[in-house]
């Protein structure tokens, strides 16, 4: 044995290349990579595109010191956006990724065919449980149901355990992004397990309390982070040394932008479990999770709104209002039954 998981590991790049990507004869799959990626990860989804048929090219950059623009000066950023231009998908496996930087917005704004999935800092042990085990299926049923009720809606309320306790309105023209395993051209897609939308952030207002994670800077958090909300921005940020921590990285870009509330996120990827690793934390059951920062022109078109950076806190196992409706309970799907079924079945064939 090379490595483990290696037979699994071939049924999951299998899933990925076949069922997700749908590569095709001839197409070229760009996968990128960065020094601190899993070389077994990046080496299964070559192979499996390579079987499929398509013509698999593989960069490895040096591991950047910050994410999206922050990297910037660390990249090869004029090559690698040519690159990304003439390809017809693209994997993202670099754990400082390149999502939101300017090779990403190269390949999104000027390859309209381009089929690009972002699976940042992916390991072995996460591509199983993530995508080679979950009924993508039924999970895929679950995320679009749960969207058209939340498209629907006008007011939003979360709660947790943790404390976070904040409102805001939905704006119906805004599209929810549902990353259930459908990659459509000239769009950024993530793992299959979220959904993740951009309320009227002058709505969002209260308290948010980060209890799992926040990366960038920090990871898995030691001790909860609260952050008080006004009108879409942070006004101001309690807690301990993380706290601090993560105060002085909203600082340090001097972009005023970076205090503002990106997004908010459902997590229901059925085989997700608390890492630290923002791709895996952020798919946590029953989790939201809020990013900050810059906000992609999908989140908000046609352009989004700039900012420096991005960074993206947990708050585990929330409790949704959706108008009337209460839609999870303390991390657990609350109704309709339809949802609470689906729900059902996917934790149960994971053993969570």
């Amino acid at each position: 044995m090379t490595g483990s998981y290696e037979f699994e590991l071939g049924r999951s790049a299998d899933s990925l290349v076949n069922e997700m990507l749908k590569l095709k004869q001839n197409e070229v799959v760009a996968i990128t990579a960065d020094t601190e990626s899993d070389e077994r990860v990046v080496n299964a989804t070559a192979r499996a595109a390579f079987s499929a048929g398509a013509k698999p090219i593989v960069v490895w950059v040096p591991a950047p010191l910050g994410v999206g623009k922050d990297a910037d000066p660390m990249l090869p950023v004029n090559a690698l956006g040519a690159l990304l231009k003439e390809c017809d998908a693209w994997v993202e496996f670099n754990n400082k990724w390149l999502l939101y930087s300017t090779p990403f917005e190269i390949a999104i704004k000027e390859n309209r065919r381009i089929r690009y999935i972002c699976l940042v800092g992916m390991n072995a042990d996460m591509m199983v449980n993530l995508i080679g085990r979950v009924n993508n299926h039924a999970l895929k049923k679950l995320l679009k149901k749960v969207a058209g009720i939340t498209q629907k809606v006008t007011h939003v309320k979360i709660v947790t355990p943790g404390g976070t306790n904040i409102e805001f309105d939905n704006d119906p023209d805004r599209e929810l992004i549902v990353h259930c395993g459908d990659i459509p051209p000239g769009k950024y897609e993530m793992l299959p397990g979220q959904i993740s939308w951009a309320p009227v952030l002058e709505s969002i207002n209260d308290t948010i309390v980060f209890d799992g994670s926040i990366v960038p800077p920090i990871g898995l958090l030691k001790e909860r982070v609260k952050l008080t909300i006004r009108k879409g921005r942070i006004e101001r940020i309690d807690g301990g040394v993380e706290a601090r921590e993560f105060e002085s990285f909203l600082k340090r870009f001097n972009d005023p932008n970076m205090f503002r509330l990106a997004h908010v996120s459902y997590g229901f990827n059925p085989g997700a479990k608390l890492t630290g690793n923002v791709v895996e934390d952020e798919r946590i059951w029953g989790c939201t999770e809020w990013g900050i920062g810059y906000v992609g022109p999908r989140l908000i078109p046609p352009d989004g709104i700039p900012a420096k950076s991005h960074t993206d806190g947990i708050c585990s196992n929330s409790s949704a209002w959706l108008d009337d409706l209460q839609m999870m309970d303390k991390g657990k799907v609350f109704g309709p039954k339809e949802l609470v079924d689906l729900s059902n079945l996917l934790t149960k064939e994971t053993g969570r």
